[in-house]
């Protein structure tokens, strides 16, 4: 694991929030006042999803000048979004990663071998609304079909290029009734590849739409116990080499 050097947290932080596939800064529009309202600064990136020229090094760029001179930085990735989270983790001083009912990705596997390397297996007869719609409002949904669109497949090509996960202290967050990426899943994948165990909620695969309340919480939680997760999150890793 590299190291990298930290800061402590100075009271406040800027929390980078990355969509998952297919989806829009918009994704974020219900937590980020939350986690202001208690007065940290927050940057919902928008990513280049919809081109298909766009790698994961476009996605990056697109994070850090989202970020500029910001620091004391919180990196929250959703679903897809883990492999940029993962990735601007590597270029700044990051003090926490959060992911969200996320992949993890090991060294040089793409996004597109992820599927298979993992054992997942999507819903059958696959329903869009089923499977990610669920618990979000009627309201919520109608208006969020002007804000997503079809994901480019560039960034399933591509190997995710770290040698090793960011010397970062890491949550994972899954969803309990995620029908997506469901919690039995979730669990095992985390355990195997981060070495720790996910923190739980509920709802299903796009909590910042449903539960945005509940969401913000967590991620203040994780900001508070940040010094003694940095430790565990250490311990696990040595035990794990």
């Amino acid at each position: 694991m590299s190291r990298r050097p930290r800061r402590r947290l100075s009271g406040m932080s800027t929390f980078v929030l990355i969509p998952g596939a297919g989806s829009s800064a918009w994704y974020w529009h219900l937590v980020t006042p939350l986690l202001e309202a208690h007065g940290h600064d927050t940057v919902a990136v928008e990513l280049p999803y919809g081109d298909e020229s766009a790698d994961f090094g476009d996605y990056v760029k697109a994070t850090l000048d989202a970020i500029g001179e910001r620091r004391d930085l919180v990196v929250v990735g959703h679903s897809l979004g883990a492999y940029t989270a993962t990735l601007v983790c590597a270029e700044l001083p990051v003090d926490l990663l959060v992911l969200v009912a996320a992949m993890v990705p090991r060294p040089g596997e793409s996004a597109g071998d992820w599927w298979a390397n993992t054992g997942h297996s999507s819903p059958e007869p696959f329903d869009e609304v089923e499977v990610f719609l669920h618990d979000v409002s009627e309201e919520l949904v109608a208006e969020g079909w002007d804000h997503v669109g079809e994901q480019a497949g560039r960034p399933f090509e591509d190997p995710w290029p770290l040698t090793e996960w960011p010397d970062v202290p890491t949550r994972f967050l899954l969803c309990r009734d995620d029908r997506f990426f469901t919690a039995e899943f979730q669990r095992r994948v985390v355990r195997e590849r981060l070495r720790i165990e996910p923190d739980e909620m509920g709802g299903g695969h796009l909590p910042a739409l449903a539960r945005p309340a509940e969401l913000a919480d967590r991620l203040l939680r994780y900001v508070g116990e940040l010094d003694a997760h940095r430790d565990d999150w250490r311990i696990a890793q040595t035990l794990g080499e």
